[in-house]
């Protein structure tokens, strides 16, 4: 499935077999989680990807020449050489490639990619329960580490990654707070079931004052919500890739040493700890699978908040 142009809807066309280059292995996708970070390539909201594109950056698959079973993340190549990535912040190389994005991705039957940057699948996974893993799972567990020793946090918006993180925070001993569209009782429900100890509306306030608190929707107002739940001494932590303009605030709201902070990708080292606590621990996820043929479906279904848990492409 090929994005031409932004904006425009995915076509499906048959294209050559990619070759491997040096370093690279061709893969047998099984299956790609739909992320909104590619609902932010094609509508626009993030810019130059390269063009014509295949999206998908949470592949699960099978490596043709060994058999081996493989995830390919978002950062499918770093320079290894820059200040960033000689100081443990890969993540940060201004050289760097992504999948689905600045390298073709997982909407499709094949794709090479970097085996440096591949993580071995943890076994007791099928491939579509393991796909989500590959974003949602990573970015979730990365900004749950920015949270420093959080023992309450509060989790606003909780879909793919939110519902992957609880269960890691849950296990740690934390408590989760999970905030949700107002009204919306399935999601919250669903929040409870994967480990949230309380969930309400985005416009409320949760019954103990929070030590930290993830963004995980793309809606920047939600930050000053956080803020003004959030006890001395806090951290804000924005998840995604894209969010809209965070409004103004009184410094009130700041003061007292909290602070606001992003996640950018993610490294190797992210995976290995993350990949390490999914193979003790099977996290679970809620999904819904569609053809690759219905990637624009998945798509539309994400953009109008219809996916409870994750959308996933299976081959």
């Amino acid at each position: 499935m090929i994005l031409r142009r932004q904006r425009e809807p995915l076509q499906l066309v048959d294209v050559p077999m990619p070759r491997p280059k040096k370093s690279e292995v061709l893969i047998r996708i099984e299956a790609c989680a739909v992320c909104r970070t590619d609902l932010h390539i094609v509508d626009g909201e993030l810019e130059k990807p390269k063009l014509p594109l295949i999206p998908g950056h949470q592949i699960a698959g099978v490596i043709e020449s060994s058999g081996e079973r493989v995830g390919v993340p978002w950062l499918g190549w770093s320079d290894e050489t820059c200040h960033y990535c000689t100081t443990s912040r890969e993540n940060l190389c201004d050289r760097a490639l992504f999948t689905g994005y600045t390298i073709d991705g997982g909407y499709a039957e094949y794709c090479v990619a970097d085996a440096r940057y591949c993580h071995p699948l943890p076994d007791g996974y099928a491939f579509d329960e393991a796909a989500p893993l590959l974003c949602g799972g990573l970015i979730g567990f990365r900004a749950l580490r920015m949270a420093g020793e959080a023992r309450r946090i509060g989790f606003y918006g909780f879909g793919s990654s939110a519902q992957m993180t609880a269960q890691v925070a849950a296990a740690e001993g934390r408590e989760v707070y999970a905030f949700t569209r107002d009204g919306d009782q399935s999601a919250q429900e669903f929040a409870r079931k994967m480990g949230a100890i309380w969930a309400g509306g985005s416009s409320g306030a949760p019954p103990e004052e929070l030590e930290a608190a993830i963004i995980f929707a793309p809606v920047g107002s939600l930050v000053v919500t956080a803020l003004r739940n959030l006890a001395k001494g806090g951290v804000v932590v924005c998840a995604g890739i894209h969010m809209s303009d965070i409004p103004s605030f009184p410094y009130e709201l700041l003061w007292e040493e909290r602070s606001i902070r992003s996640v950018a990708n993610l490294t190797r080292r992210d995976g290995d700890d993350f990949f390490a606590i999914a193979r003790k621990s099977k996290i679970v996820t809620q999904r819904t699978n569609f053809a690759l043929e219905r990637a624009n479906d998945a798509l539309s279904a994400l953009r109008a908040g219809e996916i409870v848990g994750t959308a996933v492409i299976t081959i």
